[in-house]
Parts: C-alpha cells; structure tokens; sequence
C-alpha cells in the first residue's frame, strides 16, 4: 500500500480477483525437408504460399516439402514453421542465375542448380514472375477505357483464366499509377520494373507476352541425405532438435523423408529411426503430435506391416494411403504423401469447429484420388490400430476417415485425435494463464483466485461444446484447497490443483436401429 502524506483524493487500481486465461493456438505446423534456398536448420516462420515461396524458393524436383505446404494453406492451414535441411548441398543451390537477353519473353537460365524466375519485357518494362507462379504466365496489353495516351491495361493471366486485372497503369514516374510500382504493389503473380534507358513516353504495344512456367529445380543428391539430418541436435538447433526452442507448434511433419527413401538415401531401418525420434520429440515437448506419413505405395497389407514398426504414442498420428495431386512442376497428376494436407485439414477443423472437434470426415483439398482405394473391411482391421484411411467417396473425392491416434491398448483413453489435442490446448492455456501464481503467498486467498480463474476458463470451453455435460458441473471440477495442499506441500513451495474434465469423443460409429410394426398399431404404445 502506497504512503499518503498530503491531504487529497488518491486513485488507486487493484488488480482484478481472478486472471483471465487466454485460449493458445493448435493449429500451428513445423515442417522439416528440402528447399531450393533459404537458410539451412533454422525454423522460419511462414504465414502464407508467397511467403514460403519468397523465403525457401519454388518446388524441388524429387522432393515434398512446397508440396505439403502449399497443401497446408491450401486445406485452411493458418502459420507454420519451416525447417530446411541438406546443408552439404548449399554451395550448388544457392548458385546465380544468368539472364537470356536474346528473346523478348524468355525465360531466365540458371547457372548452377537454383533456377531463376521466368522474365519478359513489355514496352520499355521488364516484368518477372514471383515465386509462387506455378505454371507459365501470360501478359495481355490493353488500352484503357475511355484510352488515355499515357495510360494502359494489363492482364495477367494464369491456366486460362485472368488473375489480376490492372487498370490505368501510366508510363509517367510522377503518376499515381506508375505502371513498375503499381504492379509490383498490387499483382499477386508479377513484378515490374523500368528497363534501364528505355524510351518510355508511351503505353507498351497491345498483345500478349508469355512468361515461362519457373524450370525445377534439381534434386539433392542422395548422397547428401542421411536419417540423422532429419532428426538434428537440440544442443546445436538443427533439424527438429531445432524446434524445441518454438513453444506455440502443435503439429509435426517430415513429408521429404518419403523422397529420401525414394531416392534411396535413406533405408526402411532409417525411415523408421526417423518417425520414431518425431514421436519422441513430440512425447518431449507433451503439446504437440506428429503426422507419421506411410512408405509410398503401400496395400493394405503393406500398411499393417509398416504400422507394426512405428511407435505406438498418443501423441502420433498415421494416415494412409498416399493422395494424388497435380504437380505444378510436370502438369500431371502423381502420388504425394498426405501429412502436409491433413495439417492443413486440423486447422481448418480448429477454425470453424474448435480443437475438441475430430478432424475427420473432411474432404481433402487439392486431393483428386487416393493411391489405394481402401475396402470397408480392410478398414474393419486398420481402424482399431489407430490407422486413419482416407476414402474417396461419390461426389466428395478423396476424405479423411479417420480420427484415432497410434495410442497403444493400454491407453485407451488417448485413443482420439481430438481428445488428445484437446487436453494439449487446456494443458498449454491453464499453465500460460497462471504464471501469475508463482511466488504468490501460499494461502486460502491464492486457491480461490486459481479455482476462480480455472473455472471461468472451463466454463467457456464447455459451452464452446468441448466437454460433456448438461451443466459445468458435469463437465468439470476444480479443486484446489486446504485438503490437497497440505503443510507439508505448502513447506515444500508447491501449490496443487486438482483438474477433472469430461471430453467430448466423437461419434465414431452411428447406429440406426430399425424394425417392421404393425401399420394399425399406434407409435406411442
């Protein structure tokens, strides 16, 4: 209490009886593989496809990471964390691209392994497309309307159908829309620049400009590749021993282990240490789960063999079989492995649904076919060991028809995916949003703001409809009092608060029951 010694009118703030507790996020992805460039074993963090794009390059021939990605955002994924491995590959990734300058749309060359983005000009402009232009781009010149002699349209196109549509571009720096800021600013697919000592005192002639698709670029070698990239060192941040240092990541995913194992870099035995160091990692930290992606082209009995050599954890999760996507790279349809969309997918359950919603029964974005068209009774034995199928299904495509983790049958209640990410969202946010406690003087007053600030914070996840029950009461207790801390745990520093929730699970199996009655007989007897 503060020292009054004039006479006056003191206002003072009192810190309120209980402290909110804030909800923490569950929809944040780590990725660990290949990139074209960016930094080696360092985790940045990427919001949106243009940013990974801009930071890690455009998709690697041979490997999954753009791939799983941009199926993330693609699925309702929100923010991920992005870990490049394959340091021993740096020096020929990273090498300068030389221009062609004999052509007006050609595209640029690279001069080593990384492959620059493709570039044109149009009038006295030089216009590059960005990094995540996936497939060639086409450039349509058009006089404005009313036309104007300074002033021009430019369309950009993609696949056939008009992505950007800029209007009143001038060729006058001193403009408001000067055609090389304006562009840049405002196209989602293009840059633009003045070509240097250009004659730029008119609009460029109309027609089209085609921008080349960007070339891929070349797989690692697979001598470069080894299990232990992946799984890194904590003490030296790198791999995913780098991303124990990221509290706010909930979801963990390593879809170029496939492409390792495809190039024969990495053996069965390695893709196994690798899967089992995820669920490891994971089981460490206790707040996020791992995606385990199944070896490539895999029957059912395949599938059950390879479950039999994965970690069992409730904090893994396997989805199986492969899915078929487009590949921007070849233009055709080919197999990928599903982690990256099914990350996605989680996020997208969390946004519209809440985190205790089983994200199951999804369709998967972006997904046209699966590799394995999985039976009902092939799933009647997956489904109990935890393996999650994904089913195309009539008018709906491919669907995630799972929702289980690999909890072994001594955890039955950790069986779901739901629940388990459940209790890592209380967890995480109970203990974020009661750090005020600690060095608190240990007495009744400090139970009843931890009782308080709990069960206002429960009360919320249970009419969110996180946990069962028809009253809070059903749903949850707290209990922090004279009883569970005793003198000899209040002598020892410690404060203990015992928390009870009811999930929510998901209703896995729908049962109709039906059977013939009498037509005259009345439905009520």
């Amino acid at each position: 209490m503060p020292t009054y010694l004039s006479p006056g009118v003191f206002v003072e703030e009192m810190p309120s009886a209980s402290k909110p507790i804030e909800g923490v996020g569950t929809a944040v992805a780590a990725f660990v593989g290949f990139a074209g460039i960016g930094p080696f074993d360092t985790p940045v963090k990427v919001t949106n496809w243009s940013q990974f794009t801009k930071t890690f390059g455009y998709y690697v021939d041979g490997a999954y990471l753009a791939h799983a990605v941009f199926g993330f955002f693609l699925n309702g994924g929100g923010e991920c964390y992005v870990v490049r491995v394959g340091a021993d590959a740096a020096p020929a990734l990273d090498a300068p691209a030389t221009a062609d300058d004999t052509k007006d749309t050609a595209a640029l060359k690279p001069a080593g392994a990384q492959a620059a983005l493709p570039a044109g000009t149009v009038g006295a402009f030089t216009v590059t497309a960005r990094g995540d232009a996936a497939g060639p781009v086409v450039l349509e010149v058009r006089p404005d309307d009313p036309p104007a002699p300074d002033t021009f349209t430019l369309l950009v196109k993609q696949g056939g159908r008009v992505v950007d549509t800029l209007t009143g571009l001038s060729v006058r720096p001193d403009a408001e829309r000067y055609a090389p800021t304006y562009v840049t600013e405002q196209s989602t697919l293009v840059t633009m620049v003045a070509t240097p000592d250009a004659e730029v005192a008119k609009p460029p002639p109309l027609g089209e400009v085609v921008l080349a698709a960007p070339p891929p670029v070349p797989a690692l070698p697979p001598e470069t590749v080894t299990a232990s990239m992946y799984i890194g060192d904590s003490s030296a941040r790198t791999g995913m021993g780098g991303l124990e240092t990221i509290d706010e990541i909930t979801m963990l995913c390593v879809p170029d282990l496939m492409s390792a194992y495809e190039r024969g870099a990495v053996d069965p035995t390695g893709v196994n240490a690798v899967q089992k160091a995820m669920v490891a990692h994971c089981e460490g930290m206790q707040d996020r789960m791992a995606i385990l992606d199944p070896l490539p082209g895999l029957d059912a009995q395949g599938i059950y063999t390879f479950w039999d050599g994965v970690a069992g954890s409730k904090y893994a999760t396997l989805y199986w079989p492969w899915i078929k996507t487009l590949d921007p790279l070849s233009d055709k349809v080919r197999a990928m492995p599903p982690s990256g969309h099914i990350a996605g997918i989680w996020g997208r359950s969390d946004d519209t649904r809440g985190v205790h919603k089983a994200p199951a029964n999804e369709p998967i974005r972006g997904a046209v076919d699966v590799e394995w068209t999985t039976t009902t009774g092939e799933q009647n034995t997956l489904n109990p060991l935890g393996v999650n199928c994904i089913r195309p299904f009539p008018g709906r495509g491919p669907v995630v028809w799972g929702a289980r983790t690999l909890a072994t049958k001594n955890e039955p209640d950790w069986k779901y995916v739901n629940v388990r990410r459940l209790f890592n969202f209380l967890e995480e946010s109970i203990a974020g949003g009661t750090q005020w406690c600690v060095f608190e003087p240990n007495d009744e007053a400090l139970w009843a703001r931890i009782r308080r600030s709990i069960s206002a914070f429960l009360v919320m996840q249970w009419r969110a409809g996180a946990l069962f029950g028809s009253t809070p009461g059903e749903a949850f207790y707290v209990k922090c009092d004279g009883e569970n801390n005793t003198a000899e745990s209040i002598d020892a520093g410690q404060v203990i608060c015992e928390i009870g929730v009811a999930p929510v699970k998901p209703a896995e199996f729908v049962i109709f029951r039906l059977s013939q009655f009498s037509g005259g007989a009345s439905l009520t007897e």
